[in-house]
């Protein structure tokens, strides 16, 4: 009897371990085959351009190729689904952007929850926005500008690149933060916003640097202030804005995730090349000329960063009383 009660407990034992052993081979063999980057945003934009070069550098090291796979759409949403429902071994990674932290309280009836369902890789890069105001506003600084915005309440426009983007709640912090009263003004996209804005037909936006650098210094726009806590190389000349609304930052971020359950060895893997390779000076290079900086780190390091905006626009969505289109 003893002897039956020792052997049924090896066998049990044994099948406990199957998983482990499992995935420790997954990780051993990993990547057994292409691996798809999942990116939530279209073919050409900055985030894709960063999925791209990180996936370039991947592919190189460790023997596979690391394919785009662009899906647009819902805010990023569908992206962040198809990676949650992929098997859990790798071979699936996302390009994890500030829209999943915000989208996480902005949508009422996801099919899943960010923070639970995604683990995090790394960061990649962190780009600052800049407040900038067309030149008709006689404001030539923020406090300037608050000023103006308290003497005409309701009768500014700010622009954005839709409801819940970047530029929206960054704006929405901005109000919330000082108490001046401006109309959203919500456009299917950067380019549509940053038309009207330099038209004169909305007078204010908080803006990725990239897209707006060259038009202030070009002098189609003023600039007023960076949103992160640091000045920007991009505009080394403008103030930061927590100079003048003390506790203010905004930026955009984006790193990498993969489906939870995902072999803790392959992480470490992912993200010990995702490291190497924003060293190394092309690449940091290429990342500076888009008006970001780089985002090196452990995937502790990263998903405290996801937690801790989901957390703070999660707050500003539910001040701004912010739906979904």
């Amino acid at each position: 009897m003893k002897l039956a009660r020792r052997i049924f407990l090896q066998f049990a034992t044994a099948a406990a371990a199957l998983p482990v052993v499992s995935r420790l081979a997954t990780a051993q063999n990993y990547p057994s085959r292409p691996v798809r980057i999942i990116v939530g945003q279209a073919a050409g934009s900055g985030s894709d351009i960063a999925a791209r070069l990180l996936g370039q550098w991947l592919s190189e090291r460790l023997g596979q190729p690391f394919l785009i796979e662009n899906r647009p759409g819902a805010g990023g949403n569908i992206a962040a689904e198809a990676a949650v429902r992929a098997a859990p071994d790798g071979h699936t990674i996302l390009l994890v952007v500030l829209a999943n932290a915000i989208n996480a309280t902005l949508y009422d009836k996801l099919g899943f929850v960010f923070l639970r369902d995604i683990a995090p890789v790394g960061g990649i890069f962190r780009i600052p926005l800049v407040m900038e105001v067309h030149p008709s506003v006689p404001a030539k600084t923020v406090h300037e500008f608050i000023a103006h915005a308290k003497s005409n309440p309701g009768r500014l426009n700010m622009a954005s690149a839709g409801i819940g983007s970047v530029q929206h709640v960054a704006g929405e912090l901005f109000k919330f933060m000082t108490g001046v009263d401006m109309v959203h003004v919500p456009y299917r996209g950067t380019t549509p916003a940053l038309t009207d804005l330099l038209a004169g037909q909305a007078q204010v936006m908080f803006d990725v640097t990239a897209s707006s650098a060259p038009h202030i210094k070009a002098g189609k726009l003023r600039g007023l202030a960076v949103t992160t806590t640091t000045r920007a190389d991009v505009l080394p000349d403008l103030p930061v804005m927590a100079d003048f609304v003390p506790g203010y930052e905004a930026s955009a971020w984006l790193g990498f995730g993969v489906p939870k359950d995902t072999p803790a060895p392959v992480i470490a893997l992912l993200n010990a090349q995702v490291n190497a390779g924003l060293a190394e000076p092309a690449i940091k290079a290429r990342i500076a000329s888009l008006g970001a900086d780089v985002l090196p780190g452990s995937p502790e390091d990263f998903g405290k960063l996801i937690a801790d905006e989901t957390e703070k626009w999660g707050k500003v969505v539910k001040f701004a009383g912010i739906k979904p289109e």
